[in-house]
């Protein structure tokens, strides 16, 4: 029986996403528990974090977003606006002009904006608010960072806003022994007494670049874990590459999630092809949807 390789399989499904009508989604609540069924695919809320496209606009990862089959979408800080407009830089800082330009694309895409990050938080009020405004203004379920110093802030701010606060981790720093966001214990250290609201965004790849396995740093978290940057890894070090074809345990990672009833948005944060990575991204998100779909999760 003639087989069709699973890369080749896997663009079939993106190709399909691409051409399917795009659904209008509803809009993301935190208050609700979590991401909406509208937004999910294979049983996820998934979509491209915008730094997998940031040699580009906003405007143009927007649209390559959606091209990929993405419902939902990750910014960070600092990204340039758009090809008529670089100089000006997409972040909580953003003028109303600005800001009318980033929904009008949204809503023209069919894509929802989730979260907003890695961005540091002040641990004054003062400097923190207008990251919560912003998001709060956009509609967003999180707001990630690795400000632990800020935690007492931060906690106030999540409660007044009811935004959720997701803590990533970069991978371990042999000549930094202050940085511990690496580790899940110690993020379960931090969060697990505060409100629930506050946890972390894993990121599968830069754990597995620290030698960790990621769905026994998932089972550390169970409850804590509020976004993911989803990447898999053809080795230790070594690029990103589609989901299925490295050593992350994608697969795993999947089932742990939906194991621990996840509700939050998983970002696909793709660091390599930086020119070229939309089929890469659409392969990422046609696995989950076909994995989804196979598993009965949606």
């Amino acid at each position: 029986m003639n087989t069709i390789p699973r890369r080749q399989f896997l663009g079939a499904l993106a190709t399909a996403a691409v051409a399917a009508p795009f659904l209008r989604p509803a809009v993301a609540s935190a208050a609700t528990g979590g991401l909406p069924a509208s937004l999910k695919t294979g049983g996820f809320a998934i979509g491209a974090q915008a730094y997998t496209f940031n040699r580009f606009s906003v405007m143009e990862a927007i649209e390559f977003n959606a091209r990929a089959g993405g419902k939902v979408i990750e910014f960070f800080p600092g990204q340039k606006l758009s090809k008529e407009e670089p100089t000006k830089k997409w972040d909580h800082n953003a003028t109303d002009e600005m800001f009318a330009q980033v929904k009008a694309q949204l809503d023209k895409w069919k894509v929802t904006a989730v979260n907003y990050g890695v961005v540091g938080i002040p641990k004054e009020e003062a400097k923190a608010r207008p990251i919560f405004e912003f998001a709060k203004k956009l509609g967003l379920y999180g707001v990630t960072t690795e400000s632990t110093d800020a935690i007492d802030t931060i906690e106030k701010l999540v409660k007044e806003f009811d935004i959720r606060c997701c803590y990533h981790n970069h991978p371990r720093q042999a000549n930094n022994a202050n940085y511990k966001v690496w580790d899940p214990n110690y993020i379960l250290e931090l969060t697990g007494k505060r409100d629930e609201r506050i946890g972390s965004c894993a990121d599968i790849g830069h754990w597995v670049r620290t030698g960790l396995k990621p769905v026994e740093c998932l089972k550390i978290l169970k409850g804590r874990v509020l976004s993911s940057h989803l990447k898999d890894r053809i080795s230790v070090p070594g690029e990103d590459v589609v989901y299925g074809d490295g050593i992350s345990d994608i697969p795993g990672v999947l089932d742990e999630l939906h194991a621990q009833k996840f509700q939050g948005n998983i970002s696909v944060e793709f660091e390599y092809n930086w020119d070229h990575s939309m089929p890469d991204v659409a392969q990422c998100i046609a696995f989950v949807r076909g994995y989804g779909r196979a598993k009965g999760w949606s």
